[in-house]
C-alpha cells in the first residue's frame, strides 16, 4: 500500500523532505478525552491492549484529532517478558507488578523461548494489520518493543524502580545469568519485531527507557550487544533506538545498524550532531513539560529546538520522552503545527 504521507520514512532514511515529520510518544491515548472513554469501556489496561479492534481504535485517535504523521501501536513493552511465561499485571496508580521475577538459575528455568510469537503475541499482530487498513496508507505505522536492558530490569525487579538495584546486583553478582536472559529477550524480541513489520509495521522504535541507570562501560557489556542484535536484525524498515539517559553511549549507539537515533531532553542536538555525523537521523527532544507553558512558551520553544538542526533534514520531531497524561491536548497540536508550519531552509 503506498502511502500518501511518508515524511517519516524518508526523513530517516535520509532522503529529502519539505518539512521535519512529528510525532509525540504516548501519543495513543493518555491525554485524549476519546481514548479515556474507550479505556472506561474495558476492565483494565491489559485488556485494551490484548483486544486488536480497541488497540487499532485508540492507535488511530492522535492521527485524526491531533495531525501526527505517524501512527505508534498501542501496546506495551512488557508482552515481552508474559509471553515468555514472565506474566506481569498493570495496578492502577503503582504501574507494573511481577508476581515471579528472575533473580537466580534456578528461576530462569521457568523462562520459555521456544514459542511462536504469533501464537502468544498475535492480538499485537492482529492490531496492526487492522490499524494499517484502517489508515489506507495515511501515515505508517510504528511497531515497538521494550530493549533487553529495559526489560531485564522489569523481569528482575518485578516492579518500577528509580535505581533498579536488583537488576543492577545480578550484573556484578551473576553475570551469566545476566547474559543468558539478556540474550533470551533478545531473540523473543527480534522475533516480535519481525512479526510485527510482516503485519504492516512501516517503522520500528526500540525502547532503552532504563539506559541512563547503567555507566557506560556497563551499557557497552550489557545493552549495546544486544541492541546491535535487533538493529541488524530488522532489515526491511527504518529502526530507531531511543536510550533514554544514556548521554554518554550516544556516539556508540549512532555506530549500530540503525536509521535513527533518539535523545531525551537532556541531549543537547548541536552536540549530539557533532558526535554522530550526518549519516544518521535524530529524533527529539522537546522537554514534555514544555507543553505546560502557555501556546505562546510552546511555540517560542518549539521552534528554537527546530533552530538547532540547523539546516540538517536528517530530524524527527518528538518530544524528549512520553507526553505526560495531564498536558492539554491543545498545547499539544501547538506544538505540532509550529512544527509543520517551520520552512526548512
Amino acid at each position: 500500500m503506498k502511502l500518501q504521507n511518508d515524511l517519516m520514512l524518508r526523513a530517516a532514511k535520509g532522503e529529502d523532505i519539505e518539512r521535519y515529520p512529528v510525532w509525540l510518544m504516548r501519543q495513543a491515548g493518555r491525554i485524549l478525552p476519546e481514548y479515556r472513554a474507550v479505556r472506561e469501556s474495558v476492565s483494565g489496561f491489559k485488556e485494551l491492549v490484548e483486544t486488536p479492534e480497541l488497540a487499532a481504535e485508540v492507535t488511530i485517535q492522535p492521527v485524526d484529532i491531533l495531525g501526527v504523521d505517524a501512527a505508534i501501536i498501542f501496546s506495551d513493552i512488557l508482552v515481552v517478558p508474559e509471553a515468555m511465561n514472565v506474566p506481569y499485571q498493570m495496578l492502577e496508580k503503582r504501574g507494573p507488578w511481577f508476581e515471579h521475577t528472575i533473580r537466580s538459575a534456578e528461576q530462569a528455568k521457568r523462562v520459555e523461548t521456544n514459542f511462536d510469537v504469533e501464537d502468544r503475541l498475535g492480538y499485537v499482530m492482529e492490531a496492526i494489520r487492522l490499524t494499517v487498513k484502517e489508515l489506507n496508507g495515511r501515515v505508517p505505522v510504528i511497531g515497538f518493543a521494550g530493549a533487553p536492558w529495559t526489560i531485564f530490569c522489569y523481569m528482575v525487579e518485578g516492579h518500577g524502580s528509580k535505581t533498579f538495584s536488583e537488576a543492577r546486583k545480578i550484573l556484578w553478582t551473576d553475570p551469566k545469568l545476566a547474559h543468558q536472559l539478556l540474550q533470551d529477550i533478545t531473540d523473543v524480541t527480534i522475533a516480535y519485531l519481525k512479526a510485527q513489520v510482516k503485519a504492516g509495521a512501516s517503522m520500528i522504535q526500540v525502547f532503552d527507557s532504563w539506559a541512563g541507570i547503567l555507566g557506560t562501560e556497563q551499557y557497552a557489556t550489557f545493552a549495546l550487544p544486544y541492541l546491535s542484535q535487533i538493529a541488524s536484525a530488522i532489515s526491511d524498515v527504518p529502526v530507531t533506538l531511543f536510550s533514554k539517559g544514556a548521554i554518554t553511549s550516544i556516539p556508540a549507539i549512532a555506530k549500530l545498524d540503525c536509521n535513527t537515533v533518539g535523545l531525551d531532553w537532556n541531549m543537547d542536538i548541536p552536540t549530539v550532531r557533532a558526535q554522530v555525523g550526518n549519516n544518521r537521523t535524530l529524533q527529539g527532544n522537546l522537554d514534555p513539560c514544555t507543553l505546560y507553558g502557555s501556546h505562546q512558551t510552546v511555540e517560542t520553544e518549539t521552534i528554537k529546538m527546530l533552530n538547532s538542526f540547523g539546516k540538517n533534514k536528517r530530524h524527527i520531531v518528538n518530544l524528549g520522552h512520553g507526553v505526560y497524561p495531564d498536558v492539554d491536548p491543545e498545547k499539544v497540536k501547538t506544538f505540532i503545527k509550529t512544527v509543520k508550519s517551520y520552512e526548512i531552509n
